[in-house]
């Protein structure tokens, strides 16, 4: 069956840089066939089910480069403790805290309740990072279970960490193994692995042998805040980067998180070693450690993503902040605008076509049909040249109105198909006070 969607504003963000005017897209299955003249392909495919822009605005879907799904249930919970005054204290009386708490339900709820936040603001593709100490076996098929449901494009990891013993960091390396032995389709995944400074020689080196047959890749957080610097250098002489490095953590098919506090050394060393650093500016600045210098990044040839740590779950907000933040950071007004609509639009569409081996985040035949339509109507001329102008000033996320995942409608009007959140939100109100209760 094909569809057919259309009038619309079209951006394709192919290599082109095309954007048409009362434009269409053909789609059929899981791709897309066609990208033209609405008319034009009526004409040529009359039989086409018709899925009607309404004349708005019609993009590909966004990517989300490193998430927390996890994270949904910390949603107006109380600390046990005095407020945290730094980022060390942050994750020992919130986070590490958060995810012993969980158990299969709630980690299930979670990635639905995130999910589903994901897909109302745009977001066709969640890169996620999952820790459930206390329920580690078979935590990441809960979680692709919910994306499953809701039609999300979804790479999935377990957080590997000593930091609640031997025992937990083993069984954190097999739910890895176990989950990459099974990935295909829309669900794919990466090796997890939490940060340096919670992870010994030992377990690094047991996660590259075991990662070494999957050969999909590591993602991990890198120099968050100074504690991951300063504990490299303190108990292993060198920086945390050429740590990772000599590891055999980094490389073309790894994603390191943040990367705030390195030096330009580092930031050469992940150039020459093809690792993808995601930025997550919102998170960031929540939790006071800095910001990653992304503009610096992209001039030493990182290679560069943008996502959320689960702070939030609209990429087109966190691209608006990205770039107010480095136009404040670094003086210059405007700076960063440019730059930050093609790290969401270009650079998270690279990194997702290379985890699932196909054009992503394109409009062009023979692409993954994840794409979007905004009640967004130019209010003056869109063009290639300030399309970062109106991705900064006006698509917003509350503007998304039907959303398609491999050319299956995963939101129209406004609506999930087939998901009812309103039980989904019971649901989790029956669980919350039991994970608030463990926490």
């Amino acid at each position: 069956m094909s569809t057919l969607i259309g009038p619309a504003t079209v951006v394709t963000q192919d290599a082109a840089g095309r954007i048409l005017t009362d434009g269409g897209v053909l789609i059929e299955g899981p791709a897309i066939a066609a990208v033209g003249d609405f008319a034009a392909l009526r004409r040529a495919h009359p039989q086409a089910e018709h899925l009607d822009a309404r004349g708005g605005t019609l993009m590909p879907g966004l990517i989300n480069a490193h998430a927390h799904f996890y994270g949904s249930f910390a949603r107006g919970m109380a600390l046990k403790d005095p407020p945290p005054q730094t980022f060390r204290q942050v994750l020992e009386r919130l986070w590490w805290r958060l995810d012993k708490a969980l158990d299969p339900e709630s980690t299930y709820l979670s990635a639905l309740l995130g999910g589903i936040a994901a897909i109302r603001s745009g977001c066709t593709t969640v890169i996620d990072h999952h820790a459930s100490p206390r329920a580690i076996p078979g935590s990441l098929d809960r979680v692709a279970r919910a994306a499953g449901e809701l039609g999300l494009r979804a790479c999935l990891c377990y957080e590997v960490s000593d930091r609640d013993g031997p025992e937990a960091a083993r069984a954190g390396i097999a739910e890895n193994v176990r989950f990459l032995e099974r990935t295909g389709g829309l669900i794919q995944g990466k090796f997890g692995l939490h940060a340096a400074f919670t992870l010994t020689d030992d377990t690094l080196r047991a996660a590259r042998e075991a990662a070494a047959a999957c050969d999909a890749g590591f993602h991990i957080h890198c120099a968050e805040g100074p504690e991951d610097g300063a504990a490299s250098r303190v108990h292993h002489g060198m920086k945390v980067v050429e740590r990772l490095l000599s590891q055999g953590i980094l490389g073309p098919k790894s994603i390191v998180a943040h990367c705030v506090h390195i030096d330009e050394a580092e930031m050469g060393l992940l150039a020459e070693s093809g690792t993808t650093v995601s930025h997550q500016p919102h998170s960031n600045m929540g939790n006071a450690v800095g910001w990653s210098r992304i503009l610096r990044l992209r001039e030493r040839g990182v290679r560069t993503a943008l996502g959320t740590d689960g702070y939030n779950w609209d990429m087109l907000e966190t691209m608006h902040t990205a770039a107010v933040l480095h136009s404040h950071s670094t003086g210059v007004p405007g700076a960063g605008v440019g730059e930050l609509a093609t790290v969401l639009t270009q650079d998270n569409a690279r990194l997702a076509g290379d985890i699932w081996g196909q054009p992503i985040g394109r409009l062009e035949p023979g692409a993954a049909a994840d794409l979007i339509v905004l009640d967004y109507w130019p209010p003056t001329p869109l063009n290639a040249g300030n399309l970062p102008w109106h991705l900064q000033f006006g698509l917003a996320g509350a503007l998304v109105r039907d959303v398609l995942v491999a050319g299956r409608v995963v939101l129209r009007d406004h609506t999930l198909p087939g998901i009812d959140e309103a039980a989904i939100a019971r649901q989790a109100l029956v669980a919350a006070p039991g994970v608030w209760e463990r926490f």
